[in-house]
Order: C-alpha cells, then sequence, then structure tokens
C-alpha cells in the first residue's frame, strides 16, 4: 500500500458495530469501513447472511466479526458491546442501520406492525446507543450515526409506521447530541432518500419509477453514495459534526 493510500484511509485502528449490516446499505457501510482501515463488527438477526459475509471478508484477510443481534432487546445489545470489546478490545463507531418495514395504510394497519417497526429503528437505536455510552463516556471519544429516512422527513402514505420511527430518530439524535457531546461523543444522522436495494427494488416497477422522477438528479441512489455519507460522520473530518442530519436523496424532498 501506497504513502497516499495509508493517509487516505479515515478509519484506521478503529473498530465499528454496524446494526444491520449483513445486506444492503448496512453491508455497503460494513465494507467501506473496512476499506477505510476500520474492524468492523457485522450485527444482524439473520445468522446464516452473516456467515456468508463475515466468511468472505475474513477469506480476503479484512478484520471483521459477526454478531447476531436482535437489537429490540436489551440484553443482547449490552453482550453485543461486550463481545466486540472482548474481540476487537474497543469500540469508536456505532451505526445504528437495523430497521424493517411493515407498510400498509393506517386502517389497515396491525398495533403489532406498527410497534414492531418502531422498536426494531427506533427502540433499537436507543438501545444501542445506550449500550455504548458508558464505554463513549469512559474513552471521551465515539462516534453514533442513526440511520434514518428521508420518510422520516416528509412522511409516506401506507408507512405511518416506518415515517414515525424514522422521525423519531431525529429527536433521538438531537437529544444524544446534547447529552453526550460534553464527554467528546458525537451522534449525528443520515436520511437517505430512494436508494437501489432490495427492499425498494421490490417495489412494483411504476412505483419504483414515480418515486425516481421526484429527484432532481433523475435517478436513484447507490447504497455505496450513502456509505461514503456515513463514513464521512463516523471520521475525524467531522470532528465537530454534532447532532446533524445528512440528506442523501439526491435532492427529493427538498
Amino acid at each position: 500500500m501506497s504513502a497516499a493510500e495509508q493517509t487516505s484511509r479515515l478509519l484506521d485502528g478503529k473498530v465499528a458495530i454496524v446494526t444491520g449490516a449483513a445486506q444492503g446499505i448496512g453491508l455497503a457501510i460494513a465494507d467501506t469501513f473496512l476499506t477505510h482501515g476500520a474492524s468492523v463488527v457485522v450485527v444482524d438477526v439473520d445468522q446464516a447472511k452473516i456467515d456468508v459475509v463475515t466468511a468472505e471478508r475474513r477469506a480476503a484477510g479484512l478484520p471483521v466479526a459477526g454478531v447476531r443481534c436482535d437489537v429490540t432487546n436489551e440484553v443482547e445489545q449490552e453482550k453485543l458491546v461486550q463481545q466486540t470489546l472482548s474481540t476487537f478490545g474497543r469500540i469508536d463507531i456505532l451505526v445504528n442501520n437495523a430497521g424493517i418495514t411493515r407498510d400498509k395504510y393506517m386502517a389497515k394497519m396491525s398495533v403489532a406492525d406498527f410497534e414492531s417497526v418502531l422498536d426494531v429503528s427506533l427502540k433499537g437505536a436507543w438501545l444501542g446507543t445506550r449500550a455504548v455510552s458508558g464505554v463513549f463516556r469512559e474513552q471521551k471519544s465515539g462516534a453514533v450515526i442513526n440511520m434514518s429516512s428521508l420518510s422520516g422527513k416528509i412522511g409516506n402514505p401506507g408507512q405511518t409506521n416506518y415515517s414515525a420511527a424514522k422521525a423519531g430518530l431525529i429527536g433521538l439524535t438531537k437529544a444524544s447530541a446534547k447529552e453526550l457531546g460534553p464527554s467528546g461523543v458525537r451522534v449525528n444522522a443520515v436520511q437517505p432518500g430512494l436508494v437501489r436495494t432490495e427492499m425498494t427494488l421490490s417495489m412494483k416497477p411504476e412505483i419504483f419509477a414515480s418515486k425516481e422522477a421526484e429527484v432532481p438528479m433523475g435517478r436513484a441512489g447507490e447504497p455505496d453514495e450513502v456509505a461514503t455519507a456515513v463514513l464521512f460522520l463516523a471520521s475525524d473530518l467531522a470532528s465537530y459534526v454534532n447532532g446533524a442530519v445528512l440528506e442523501v436523496t439526491g435532492g427529493r424532498g427538498i
């Protein structure tokens, strides 16, 4: 590796936890972090996918570990922190990316579908942030990035649960930034717009096309384009960025 390549690596020596990282945007974030020198704990509820993802990256000589964790479970979140410390010796970055959708119009949405989406996206992020906060406070450093969504800004019909959860993440981000900031800990959020993932590409083609037509740049985003925004917030380039919400939408929703 050349000197230029070494200096361009923004996360050398850092250890990151990324939830919901066995596919989609979460996996793109994990891979981007690995490229920039971080050790990464890939967290998901799908053990089979974790095994595939981590095996491929270990075979390439990358410092990656996999942990199955239900982010809605307080005990499992605390165990995740301890497992990460046992494996890599420290934690510097937490990306609260895990999320699910249970789309239905309000009249047809069950209470269970409403609660499950808020539990994973919002409660999961709160539990994760709380679980690492003691470590971050003690070392007087750390970065938390919460993965919100444009849905949390503009709202989507059929997604009252998802929009509410992603909007709630903004409040969580700002309150956490104020609580943890005095200890040198930064908490920020990213709001992706329409991004090509397994979830969005499962939409009916005409619905996807109509949403894409709303993007001033004329196209959907790619997971890597979201991941580089997260990289910025995780790195020392964002050393004075706290409580911010970074939109990665191609201009949709402005």
